[in-house]
């Protein structure tokens, strides 16, 4: 396999964090000699997060096995996913916010036809469905774990509890027609075509969707990720996965 030299569109604060959190996580383990240094490893990481690159091509280019590579991506991740925050931490710092948006996004996995659990019949094809809360400035703050994609939007959100948990704190939510029925403060855009809809329906329509691009902004964020856009991986990693992703937002943004 050829190997070139290549760049990761990150900024050095991701790779700080990450080699901190990984020379401590040995020093936890008492390891006393690894084939990469807690750097090059992170840095192995990251690539594999934000290029898709397979275990393969990373073996090739760090000069290490592929099972080496298996085991440092599994520890890295296991590592960044029990640092992002879950809901209740999200829905308090989400207090301090005029409102937040919520949004579901599918992330594609490849799984055959017969795999009908996983099958969106929105999207017309296989994949996760994760939700996302976002602040009026489209920032990521909490990711959900990731469920069946033959599981819609609205019901996904009732499973996390996000309705009753933002409910309860009383924090106003914007959110697509996805969440028609939701209720609580999550508020949805008028139903029906434009021209059965009168002139202040509209404008009240108007002016959700320009709130809820936002929203937009956030899901663009995760897929920025590249591996993300498409997981060949078991359906039971995805959610560490995505928890790890979160956490290098948070802690590591440009």
């Amino acid at each position: 396999m050829l190997v070139y030299p290549s760049g990761l569109d990150l900024s050095s604060s991701a790779l700080r964090f990450l080699s901190r959190r990984q020379a401590a996580r040995r020093l936890e383990l008492g390891t006393r000699w690894r084939r990469l240094p807690a750097a090059r490893q992170a840095l192995l990481v990251l690539a594999h997060l934000r290029c898709g690159h397979t275990y393969a091509q990373l073996a090739a280019g760090f000069g290490v096995g592929t099972s080496t590579v298996g085991r440092y991506v599994a520890e890295a991740v296991e590592v960044l996913a029990v640092l992002a925050p879950d809901l209740a931490t999200a829905v308090r710092a989400a207090a301090r916010k005029a409102f937040v948006i919520l949004d579901g996004t599918l992330l594609p996995i490849d799984r055959i036809a017969a795999d009908r659990p996983y099958h969106s019949g929105r999207h017309k094809k296989h994949g996760m469905n994760v939700q996302v809360l976002a602040d009026l400035s489209g920032r990521l703050l909490w990711a959900s774990a990731a469920l069946p994609g033959a599981v819609r939007d609205i019901r996904a959100a009732r499973t996390h509890g996000i309705v009753d948990a933002l409910a309860q704190a009383d924090i106003p939510c914007c959110a697509d027609k996805a969440y028609q029925g939701a209720g609580g403060t999550v508020r949805v855009p008028y139903r029906g075509r434009r021209e059965e809809l009168s002139a202040g329906q509209q404008a009240v329509n108007r002016s959700h969707a320009k709130i809820r691009a936002l929203g937009e902004q956030a899901m663009a964020t995760l897929k920025t990720w590249r591996l993300l856009r498409k997981l060949r991986c078991s359906t039971t990693r995805i959610t560490a996965l995505v928890q790890a992703v979160l956490t290098l937002h948070l802690n590591a943004s440009n």
